[in-house]
């Protein structure tokens, strides 16, 4: 397995955020991590990444302890993409891609044409090629996120942790993101790691669903059978049952609502 841990457990002081929790990615496989908030999910991302050290268990890739990489060689294998990365503005989305070279040139030295095609090809594979020499600011919220995850994959690493990519974006640029995802996982063979809050577009596009709540591994497995688990409802604390849409297949999370509510509602209007 490309990533995996072994009874992780983590704490803030008498807080546990995360409690013995084991998992094991699949290479070339999006896994979506899902959960109420504070169920855990930043927090197992930042785990797997190196950085935050886990109270006990272990955390290896490529069955190689986490902790005995060096932090140069480990983001050569491993790309990290925060909530909400900063850059500056001016910045163009070309000088943003070639920070994910810093990991193989090092602050000294200076970029070989090897690095130079990685990030021509990292800028065409997230369908920037056309906007490498826009600044930031001039970006939307679908193509600023594109420009990160095209910095992650200059790294060229095969394993991709997102923490909420989808986050702050309109419906178009979410499943923007989303085919891009898919695309890399399946055409690239990426193994992709992301925290997610939309339970349906997790239930569409993730090979394997993680399900965490209040630090724990409910769940981990395919969609389907999550969807007849009866899980998700316990963890959100809610009523209702997954239909599957067709002709996709696809699963959606149908609420039952409280009509008392609901006539409320309609007579406020």
């Amino acid at each position: 397995m490309p990533l995996s841990c072994t009874n992780l457990r983590l704490a803030y002081g008498r807080h546990t955020a995360i409690a013995g929790v084991s998992l094991a990615l699949r290479q070339g496989a999006i896994h979506a991590l899902i959960g109420p908030n504070g169920s855990g999910k930043s927090t197992l991302l930042h785990a797997l990444a190196g950085l935050i050290t886990p109270n006990a268990g272990t955390v290896e890739i490529h069955g190689r302890p986490l902790r005995t990489i060096r932090r140069r060689a480990l983001a050569q294998r491993l790309a990290f993409l925060p909530q909400q990365p900063i850059a500056p503005e001016e910045m163009t989305v070309e000088r943003l891609v070639l920070q994910g070279r810093f990991a193989h040139v090092g602050l000294l030295r200076g970029y070989r044409p090897v690095d130079i095609e990685a990030v021509q090809w990292a800028l065409e594979s997230t369908g920037l090629a056309a906007l490498a020499a826009r600044p930031l600011h001039a970006l939307s919220g679908g193509e600023r996120q594109r420009a990160w995850i095209a910095t992650a994959l200059a790294q060229e690493a095969d394993i991709l942790l997102l923490d909420e990519p989808t986050s702050f974006l309109d419906i178009g640029h979410q499943v923007e993101i989303l085919n891009l995802l898919l695309r890399l996982s399946r055409e690239r063979g990426i193994t992709v790691a992301m925290a997610i809050h939309d339970i349906d577009q997790a239930m569409a596009v993730a090979d394997r669903i993680v399900l965490l709540d209040t630090g724990r591994l409910m769940f981990e497995g395919t969609a389907n059978d999550l969807a007849v688990s009866g899980l998700v409802e316990q963890a959100f604390r809610v009523t209702g049952r997954f239909v599957q849409v067709e002709p996709s297949g696809a699963w959606h999370l149908d609420l039952t609502l409280d009509p008392t509510a609901q006539a409320h509602r309609l007579d406020d209007k």
